[in-house]
């Protein structure tokens, strides 16, 4: 990876985090300020001045928020570890967090789950309105699949046809990795030279899918070559657009992938490629450099193969919008949920930290590539900050829930430790996920 596509990335991430960590506070900020309750500070990513174990007499202000990713709102008369016990033991004052109706606190406290919901809704919606949905029919892929050695070592092949997994046909071509890990599939149906074959999916393929996070099932595509970069080695030889590649070195060559495989071999080398123009088949000679690439570029699948493509007006990409989100959440608890139930997907070779998350964005600077990850984040930041742990809101949800139904207030010191409880397993997994990043990429595992 280059320094260039490092720094995109890297800029993508904080530019997305910026927004729905903003947002996400602003969720909280609003109903209470609404409400009347007291709004000391409003940070994004981190208060300097601000410690979470800090002891000060008369300090009741208490930061909320998703603080692993940074940034919160301090209102003062929330329970934390950092109030003063003389302070606890008087009544509540009227601006006072803890003063204000149960349900007026449970409104602030899922303000920011609220926001990122909603905004999750609203991005993939205005994509759909601006540009559409676009996706390749498993049944358009005319030449079949180019599979990688893991998807190699279970029996399918180059060219082979997939029908269905687990006898359940997948519309979209690209969903099918993800249709093979989340209903945890046992077969690929696949059509070979006119054969229908059933391919067996073995114990622990699924658990190498996602440790070696590899492609799996690529399209098959023609090398025809669209475009040839000038001054490049390929120009030199004489490549032309249009040129249909043949063999290189005497090895197939006909699909990119086979062009990909056999050009790595002749690094520093010179290599003999046969190409078919105009009907005659002509033989160049080309310099293969260390990079491995000669400046020649195929053709895109769109060009190649039918893609099914919807517009959508504004108010039909309303609830195609709030589909897509609920369809995303339901695909994200469902991956969550193989971590804690399946045999084969370990925590250790699952989760991510920071860099995991910022190898998600392309290399190179993609607007749509951008909101379609930020409205993926936001939908994952609503249901990591929901889930009933203390120090995040849904431990705060859970506390006024019981509130509500008993009419019984849990008690100050048990919120505090519970805080502290809290923030100690927060930043254990904050610890953890990042400290699996390093790992990875010190050995690369």
């Amino acid at each position: 990876m280059t320094t260039q596509e490092i720094l995109v990335k890297a800029g993508q991430l904080v530019l997305s985090l910026s927004i729905l960590v903003v947002l996400h506070e602003l969720g909280h900020f609003i109903p209470a300020k609404l409400f009347g309750a007291r709004v000391e500070k409003f940070y994004l990513f981190f208060d300097p001045w601000f410690s979470l174990f800090k002891k000060k007499k008369g300090d009741t202000e208490y930061g909320i928020g998703w603080l692993p990713l940074g940034g919160y709102v301090k209102i003062s008369g929330m329970v934390d570890e950092s109030m003063d016990r003389e302070q606890l033991s008087k009544p509540p004052e009227p601006h006072e967090f803890r003063s204000k109706p149960a349900w007026q606190r449970l409104i602030i406290m899922i303000g920011g789950v609220t926001v990122n919901i909603i905004l999750g809704f609203l991005i993939y919606a205005m994509m759909l309105w601006h540009w559409g949905e676009s996706y390749l029919p498993t049944q358009n892929v005319k030449y079949g699949v180019a599979v990688d050695s893991l998807a190699g070592s279970i029996g399918l092949k180059d060219g082979d046809m997939v029908l269905s997994v687990n006898n359940k046909p997948v519309e979209n071509f690209r969903a099918i990795p993800a249709e093979i890990l989340l209903r945890e599939a046992t077969s690929i149906q696949v059509s070979r030279n006119g054969q229908h074959l059933d391919i067996p999916i073995p114990d622990g393929f699924k658990r190498q899918m996602i440790k070696e996070k590899g492609t799996l099932l690529g399209i098959r595509i023609p090398f025809a070559i669209d475009s040839v970069v000038k001054g490049s080695e390929a120009e030199k030889a004489g490549f032309r657009k249009g040129d249909q590649v043949l063999t290189l070195n005497s090895q197939p060559a006909y699909f990119l992938h086979e062009f990909r495989k056999a050009i790595v071999l002749s690094k520093n080398k010179q290599a003999a490629i046969e190409v078919l123009r105009d009907g005659d088949t002509l033989r160049l000679i080309a310099n293969v450099p260390e990079s491995a690439t000669l400046g020649i570029y195929g053709s895109t699948p769109d060009k190649v193969f039918t893609f099914v493509t919807k517009e959508y007006g504004f108010f039909e990409a309303l609830p195609a919008g709030f589909s897509k989100c609920i369809n995303t959440l339901v695909k994200y608890v469902q991956q969550l949920r193989l971590i804690f139930v399946s045999k084969e997907v370990k925590a250790s070779e699952s989760l991510g930290g920071f860099l995991s998350i910022g190898n998600l964005f392309p290399g190179q600077w993609d607007w749509m590539s951008f909101w379609e990850m930020t409205a993926l984040l936001s939908i994952i930041l609503a249901f990591m900050n929901i889930l009933p742990i203390p120090a995040l809101d849904g431990g705060h949800v859970l506390f006024l829930l019981y509130e509500i139904i008993t009419g019984r207030k849990p008690s100050e010191k048990f919120l505090e430790y519970a805080q502290i409880g809290g923030m100690v397993l927060l930043f254990g997994l904050l610890l953890y996920a990042n400290g699996l990043d390093i790992w990875r990429n010190i050995f690369h595992k």
